[in-house]
């Protein structure tokens, strides 16, 4: 059985923007992107007047892979998983805001993935050959691992931070949890103290507020609070390691020791 939705969407690039209301004609059970998808194939507004399609970022329509994150109703989540029947209407339409506006309800994303690189969000590998079995790993870390894994650099948890914004270089929390899954791999392990080093200093975990906005919006339930915490206590450790190793005139980059 179909019903008529109403929606208003912010739209427009950088500097003209406006907001524009659609009525649409959905089946049951539809998400937020079935909604923008019908007016992708007739974009007119609720006023009658013709208009040019609303753009908007998604891919798996899933809840994995982050990419259609936006304002609904005044809160940041995932269109693909926001059920219009759950919604108070007129249901409200906004690009994140945390980050640079592109068109509509796209944003670009390259600073969380920036952010990434500056913590070594990977497993190094040497070479591309079979490197038979893997290490074995205790049950309850693989547990830990699991969900943090489940990250998907859909950006709720910055785009929900009031750390995050224009006057700070904070990196939010995903980059910070995403140390924490990397560090209790066996081989990610390695890289464990240039992880560390890179959440020290302007815009690493010290710049956290510990408002815990993130952990309440974030999709995927992951602990950020508690990643956070642990990465605050470990950043600790390896500065005062780097500190004592230093005076010592011992190496503190490559030994694996000190890892």
């Amino acid at each position: 059985m179909a019903e008529k939705i109403l929606l208003r969407i912010k739209r427009g690039t950088p500097g003209a923007q406006f907001w524009e209301s659609f009525a649409v004609e959905v089946d049951r059970g539809a998400n937020v992107i079935s909604c923008l998808m019908k007016i992708q194939q007739n974009p007119v507004t609720a006023e009658g007047k013709k208009t040019t399609p609303v753009v908007w970022d998604s891919n798996c329509l899933e809840e994995v892979c982050g990419a259609c994150s936006m304002v609904i109703n005044g809160r940041v989540r995932q269109a693909c998983s926001a059920l219009v029947s759950k919604l108070s209407q007129p249901i409200s339409l906004e690009p994140m805001t945390k980050f640079p506006l592109v068109r509509d309800l796209i944003v670009d994303r390259q600073f969380m993935f920036d952010s990434l690189k500056r913590v070594k969000a990977w497993i190094p590998l040497d070479g591309t050959y079979d490197l038979g079995m893997g290490p074995r790993v205790d049950p309850d870390v693989q547990a830990d691992r699991y969900v943090l894994s489940t990250c998907m650099t859909c950006g709720c948890c910055l785009e929900a931070c009031p750390q995050v914004n224009g006057h700070s270089p904070y990196i939010g929390a995903a980059p910070i949890s995403q140390v924490r899954l990397f560090n209790l791999h066996p081989t990610g392990k390695l890289l464990a103290a240039e992880r560390l080093r890179g959440l020290m200093g302007p815009g690493g975990v010290g710049d956290c507020n510990k408002n815990q906005n993130c952990v309440r919006v974030c999709p995927k339930h992951i602990p950020l609070t508690s990643s956070i915490t642990a990465m605050s206590r470990a950043t600790l450790g390896q500065a005062a390691r780097d500190l004592i190793y230093s005076d010592h005139g011992e190496q503190t980059h490559d030994d694996p020791r000190y890892r």
